[in-house]
């Protein structure tokens, strides 16, 4: 399934710098991966997170249903613990065999009650549990295990992203008994069924896992295990140079890139790529001014995206204009279409003029933020910079916060912050994806804008129902005019993703996700 990129596609890229000798392409066992992580797990619950932290520190420990094996240019769905499975005509029941053979870390095999527990707990979260892609899973009616090895998930209505849903990394499948045992069990402890074992977990230093050699396929992994650095600031280039790390997962700025390949020289893989990763200026709509369109419409209009591009994409991973689908997807808004909305006209004077106007029709003669961010240096630190730069333009003071992203999501859920800068990534382009966290409030548990807005509430439902691609863009196109206009969050940039890595490091792709391709089982080290 090609993933949409349009012109986007154009820019990718995969080039090695330096060294042409020819590497084997066999893979070779053994060896332990070093890598640069620069955000830690807030906790280990993949259900509950949208933290880089857990997708590049927990997911080596575990499988899911079905994962993506593609690459940045082709979606590629395959079979993880599912060996096949069937869908009815309707597009309402979904049938998966699973392998046999499976097991869990401690020993315990897997059945078709410990898929169905971990799904029941996405759909339905006990008490105290957060599921924060929960609203992707409520078309599922019901889940029958006619055995061991069978699931069948029987939806209310056909979902155009329900696949996709079921190859979402962030799926792990848990033991049934150790969630019976306590629902909570995943948020501080590691047992999978995944290609590495849990070793070690040294908060503000490291995390570790180890080859399990009773993983189900064959062959794999080929690494003798992984060690995570958790660093910040200019660690990684030095890292990567000095060959403390081997790769970074994330994504390094344009300059960061120069500099590395100024010192690795014939060491260094470059490769480049559009990224299904957007940051979002979040306002919360329960605290004055914030409740009134007409200051929210004023601090989009102040932000020059047209302008500030160019600027922010050397600096940052920041780069392309959009709106809450990534520019250049089949369901994109166009540039011609984004313009006549709040926030992207063209002419920034005018548009700052309108901003001024708005604010003193809603009566607001002076106003004063906190802006609340997570200390993460890239994109976030510069992100904020820009936004208070722009709104400082209209008049507006703004106190930028920075704190980890611990009590930064704990702020959020409790709505505790006037602005935020958040962000929308996930595996993959699908809207059910990245429309969950502008739903209304009580609509989804990442919605931490605190509005309520039923016609976005109703889009959502009716473009997951669409049957055509034609149909399913005609409202997904009326949902982010609705949600633009709205301007309960704002998008500044979409991101472009650069990985560096030493060239020892063979098997691993570059995607348009950070959280898919780190089960780690194809990587192996040229040694």
């Amino acid at each position: 399934m090609l993933r949409g990129l349009g012109l986007m596609a154009a820019i990718g890229s995969a080039l090695v710098v330096g060294s042409t000798v020819a590497m084997s392409q066999t893979a070779k066992k053994g060896g332990i991966l070093h890598y640069a992580l620069t955000t830690e797990p807030p906790n280990y619950d993949c259900h509950g997170n949208t933290n880089y932290g857990v997708s590049q520190g927990v997911f080596p420990h575990y499988s899911r249903l079905l994962k993506d094996a593609g690459d940045w240019k082709e979606s590629k769905i395959v079979g993880d613990v599912a060996e096949s499975w069937e869908i009815a005509s309707d597009g309402r029941t979904f049938t998966f065999k699973l392998r046999k053979g499976v097991k869990f870390h401690d020993g315990s095999l897997l059945t078709s009650a410990d898929v169905r527990a971990s799904y029941e707990r996405l759909i339905k979260p006990p008490p105290g549990v957060l599921s924060a892609r929960q609203a992707l899973y409520q078309d599922i009616s019901s889940i029958d295990t006619p055995d061991d090895h069978t699931i069948v998930f029987r939806l209310s209505a056909s979902n155009a992203g329900m696949l996709d849903g079921f190859a979402s990394p962030w799926n792990c499948i848990y033991s049934a008994a150790k969630l019976k045992e306590n629902p909570k069990f995943p948020e501080t402890n590691i047992l999978g069924t995944g290609a590495f074992t849990f070793v070690s977990h040294v908060k503000g230093q490291s995390w570790e896992g180890k080859r399990f050699d009773g993983y189900f396929r064959p062959g794999y992994p080929h690494l003798d295990g992984f060690k995570a650095f958790f660093i910040k600031g200019s660690a990684l280039a030095t890292g990567l140079a000095g060959g403390q790390f081997d790769i970074e997962f994330r994504g390094v700025t344009p300059s960061e890139r120069d500099g590395m390949l100024a010192q690795m020289k014939e060491n260094a893989v470059v490769l480049e790529g559009p990224w299904v990763t957007s940051l979002i200026v979040t306002l919360n709509n329960k605290r004055k001014p914030f409740d009134d369109v007409r200051v929210r419409q004023a601090l989009t209009h102040a932000i020059d995206r047209w302008g500030g591009s160019a600027s922010v994409s050397r600096i940052s991973l920041m780069k392309h204009v959009g709106g809450f689908t990534r520019p250049g997807y089949e369901l994109a808004l166009a540039p011609a279409e984004l313009e006549k909305l709040p926030g992207f006209w063209r002419d920034i004077d005018k548009a700052r003029d309108e901003a001024r106007r708005l604010l003193k029709e809603a009566g607001v003669g002076s106003l004063r933020i906190l802006l609340l961010n997570r200390d993460t240096q890239q994109p976030y630190t510069p992100a904020g910079v820009f936004v208070i730069d722009q709104w400082r333009r209209i008049g507006v003071e703004v106190e930028h916060k920075q704190i980890d992203p611990r009590a930064y999501y704990e702020a959020l859920s409790r709505g505790d912050f006037d602005a935020a800068i958040d962000f929308v990534s996930d595996f993959s382009d699908d809207p059910n994806l990245h429309y969950i966290r502008l739903l209304s409030h009580g609509q989804s548990p990442v919605s931490y804008a605190q509005h309520s807005d039923k016609l976005l509430d109703e889009l959502f439902e009716k473009q997951k129902r669409a049957t055509s691609t034609a149909e399913r863009k005609q409202l997904t196109s009326r949902f982010e005019q609705v949600a633009l206009t709205g301007a309960y969050n704002m998008p500044p940039f979409w991101w472009q993703r650069i990985i560096v890595h030493h060239k020892k490091v063979r098997g691993w792709k570059l995607l348009p996700s950070h959280n898919n391709g780190m089960d780690l089982t194809e990587v192996w080290l040229e040694q």
